[in-house]
């Protein structure tokens, strides 16, 4: 075999040998994006860097990104009180322990892969003073199983820092 020949098969073979995602050519942002996230943990950090976690010890929560540019998510306490008829509802101290324990929302996004960051556009959600705005979501991290995000101006005037891991 000469030189060039051998050149060429040592090319193949390290190609061969390489993992799949160094040969393949990245996802983008959003393509990362797609699929069912579940909540891990959700702090609000003021502006002297105290954090608090308003949705309790063990939060609940769905994000999910489509690949058409539609979401959908939700935040709950897990400790919410029970109510034995949702026709009936609950106690005045019930009721509002469970709204401010629970928000919902959907609408469209839209991913900017330069600053790696998500407007999100909410057409509806449980807090009427979303409906109709739209909001940006920094992802701090993004691998194929973790998903950071950071709001940088929550309706509260906080930040809010936020972990999700892929739903299998």
């Amino acid at each position: 075999m000469n030189r060039f020949g051998f050149s060429i098969l040592a090319t193949l073979v390290t190609l061969a040998l390489m993992p799949i995602g160094a040969v393949a050519q990245q996802k983008s942002l959003k393509e990362q994006l797609v699929g069912t996230w579940i909540l891990v943990e959700a702090a609000d950090v003021a502006a002297d860097g105290t954090k608090t976690n308003p949705w309790g010890a063990n939060p609940k929560g769905t994000y999910m990104f489509d690949a058409s540019g539609h979401f959908t998510q939700m935040l709950i306490q897990s400790d919410l009180p029970k109510i034995a008829n949702r026709a009936q509802g609950g106690t005045p101290e019930q009721n509002k322990a469970i709204v401010s324990g629970a928000i919902a929302m959907y609408g469209t996004y839209s991913v900017n892969e330069t600053d790696k960051t998500i407007t999100v556009r909410f057409e509806g959600s449980t807090f009427s003073g979303f409906n109709g705005t739209e909001g940006k979501r920094i992802i701090t991290s993004l691998s194929a199983d973790e998903m950071k995000t950071a709001n940088p101006a929550t309706s509260t005037g906080s930040k809010a820092e936020s972990v999700w891991r892929r739903a299998k």
